[in-house]
């Protein structure tokens, strides 16, 4: 496979998962600041804006302005808008390995967006939210269904998979400093689509512990950090393995730093993941930069020109 080929996927894969993943949390981020009469509003759009790792921004930040920049900004690759063009793009580089239903399905969501967005104007943002969940989940399934599983699937899973990491401790760190008991921890839930298998795994009332927990540890959600980490793993295992004729030493840094980050996790208790909380996210967002980086130095071009769009650690 071509090296530009298989970096398209790469990114498409991330651009993708950012943009349903950004919906997500935009989405709670409006239903929470209209449901809590006592919530800083201003306070918590700067938090947002921050883990998302957008520039500080003068003064008053509201649910409008949050919205206008995570959301509809076309300048930044960050935003919904942003991730979904920068997503098509990739596709139509790439579109010799990229399926037929696959691509008209991208296609037709950014042909889509600026209708989308101004009946969101009109009538709320949760329009253009659904309607950015429902089409990535589509591509999703329409990824799983039609290409096959060779290095194509491979690249394009693999930047799925540490865009969700990535998302996900990001979100992690927003609410470290959050009472143990608030309803921010639901609401942290449910931007990871993660509310109902929550309960349904320990059947007792959200607290801090367990969501970190569910959210880190878990081997069986596949939006957890492990999950994640672990199917990351086993794709860099099988692109080394098919370079080196089956060898067992990991001469792969991409592979050793999420190796090294996926035992780390699994070995915890509950009590020293808490504790240990802040730096564990802090290191899962630098391996998430690091692995990207040693990704495209060992498969795509020296001088990538779609690296720039790797967000920064926090």
């Amino acid at each position: 496979m071509l090296s530009r080929i298989a970096e398209s996927l790469f990114w498409i894969g991330r651009y993708a998962e950012r943009a349903e993943s950004t919906s997500r949390i935009l989405d709670v981020h409006v239903h929470r600041v209209l449901e809590d009469p006592w919530l800083d509003e201003s306070s918590a759009g700067r938090e947002l804006l921050a883990v998302m790792g957008t520039p500080p921004v003068a003064g008053s930040v509201d649910s409008h302005l949050v919205v206008e920049l995570l959301g509809y900004d076309r300048n930044n690759s960050s935003s919904i808008v942003g991730a979904i063009s920068a997503a098509r793009e990739n596709a139509r580089s790439a579109r010799v390995v990229v399926s037929s239903e696959a691509w008209e399905c991208l296609n037709v969501t950014w042909n889509e967006l600026d209708h989308t967005e101004q009946l969101a104007r009109r009538l709320g943002p949760h329009i253009f939210f659904r309607y950015i969940r429902e089409r990535t989940a589509m591509l999703a399934g329409l990824v799983d269904a039609t290409l096959a599983r060779d290095d194509g699937w491979r690249f394009l899973a693999l930047g799925r998979s540490l865009e969700r990491v990535d998302m996900t401790a990001r979100l992690l760190s927003s609410s470290i400093g959050d009472d143990p008991n608030s309803q921010s921890w639901v609401s942290l839930l449910r931007s990871c689509g993660a509310h109902e298998s929550y309960l349904r795994t320990y059947r007792r009332a959200v607290d801090a512990s367990r969501v970190a927990e569910f959210l880190l540890l878990d081997r069986l959600f596949p939006r957890s950090v492990y999950w994640s980490l672990a199917l990351a793993e086993q794709i860099l295992a099988e692109l080394d393995s098919g370079r080196r004729g089956g060898r067992t030493t990991v001469h792969d840094a991409a592979r050793r730093g999420v190796g090294l980050a996926r035992t780390e996790l699994e070995f915890r208790g509950v009590d020293d993941l808490v504790e240990d909380m802040p730096d564990l996210l802090r290191g899962m967002q630098r391996t998430c930069s690091e692995v990207s980086a040693a990704i495209t130095d060992r498969y795509f071009a020296r001088e990538s020109p779609r690296a720039w769009a790797t967000k920064v650690p926090v």
